[in-house]
């Protein structure tokens, strides 16, 4: 084997090669199999590339689609021609049309020399999925909508099903059902009857009698598909125009003009000081929102947070049964407290911190 005298160094027959490759790789041109082959694909729809204008990209395929369409041409032998030229002409006008295709094939014009990499980008780009990508994002939002809504039917049953567990809903219902003579009690005992007569489950009864009377609102609230994704993505410019316009009416009445706050004002200080949401403070009972107002706890310094305490925001949910008023009680089940307070049932998570009362109350807990 030719070697360099030098020691250790490499065949001589290297160099030979490196020598050869500049003048070699300024020979390469365009490969048969890529793209439009050995023709520029703006030569076969015969416009300029320094002049290229995407917008008459289309006019000018329909016209060469036009003139070498197969059945145009009646020649067997010329059709088959025809034909060549027709897919040609839908090659390069899938090449040009799409922005990161004519990016790459541009480079592939100017840096024919790099082989390997022209090929790999070219079949990257002819294996890889066409999507649109406004449809990967509709996909996307609608499929977090449904794991929304469906998670929302799931804190719903859940906080259904232990309202159905509660000896006095069970109670409540029971005492409706008798009125409703939809149950048979014994004479005897006064208790449910285990066959009745029309052979409903006595269960089924209770249970659909505590679910048409029970009220939940809050993170257990039933599910709405006004609160998924997709339909907040459509209201937002709404939504947000009415808020930017309570906001300006806000502080024109209450900032600029200190104007003193009507009763709505104050019912959303209220609501703002006790850190409630919408749906929980609409759940509150007028008695109870009078004994706020008389307390004027839209003022700041009357409300104050008691450490250790249940809180009312977050994913708490506010369960009541008809207009029977709550008992006062700290329930534990499965590491979670179901903490029910007067004027309210608030369900909520061990973990959530912070209760909020009005300092009228506090030598009461």
């Amino acid at each position: 084997m030719l070697k360099c005298p030098i020691n250790n160094s490499p065949p001589f027959y290297i160099f030979i090669v490196l020598l050869y490759l500049p003048f070699h790789a300024d020979a390469v041109g365009l490969a048969p199999g890529l793209y439009c082959g050995t023709v520029t694909c703006y030569d076969v729809l015969e416009i300029s590339r320094d002049e290229f204008n995407k917008t008459d990209l289309p006019k000018l395929y329909r016209k060469l689609a036009r003139q070498f369409h197969p059945d145009r041409v009646k020649d067997e032998e010329l059709r088959a021609e025809a034909e060549d030229k027709f897919r040609l002409v839908a090659t390069a006008y899938e090449t040009l049309k799409d922005d990161e295709t004519r990016s790459y094939y541009d480079y592939y014009l100017d840096h024919p020399e790099e082989r390997y990499y022209n090929y790999y980008q070219y079949y990257r780009l002819r294996t890889a999925p066409r999507v649109d990508v406004r449809i990967v994002i509709a996909a996307a939002i609608l499929l977090i909508s449904i794991v929304q809504y469906l998670s929302a039917h799931q804190k719903y049953r859940e906080a259904l099903r232990y309202a159905k567990e509660q000896v006095k809903f069970r109670h409540m219902a029971i005492e409706i059902a008798r009125e409703r003579g939809v149950l048979e009690f014994d004479k005897q005992t006064g208790k449910i009857k285990k066959k009745q007569r029309n052979g409903l489950d006595s269960e089924l009864i209770i249970s659909g009698i505590i679910e048409e009377n029970i009220s939940i609102s809050g993170g257990y609230r039933p599910p709405r598909v006004f609160d998924t994704l997709a339909v907040q993505l459509v209201v937002f410019p709404i939504i947000a125009t009415k808020l930017m316009a309570w906001w300006f009416r806000w502080a024109i009445k209450y900032w600029v003009r200190r104007e003193p706050y009507d009763e709505e004002a104050k019912l959303y200080m209220i609501r703002k000081n006790l850190k409630q949401s919408e749906e929980q403070f609409l759940a509150t009972e007028p008695k109870l929102l009078d004994e706020y107002m008389a307390l004027e706890l839209w003022k700041p310094d009357r409300v104050r947070p008691v450490e250790g305490g249940q809180g009312f925001g977050g994913e708490g949910a506010v369960v009541q049964f008809g207009a029977l008023p709550p008992i006062q009680a700290i329930h534990e089940e499965a590491g979670r407290k179901y903490n029910f307070i007067p004027g309210r049932n608030v369900m909520t998570d061990g973990s959530m911190g912070k209760e909020y009362v009005y300092l009228a109350k506090l030598d009461e807990l």
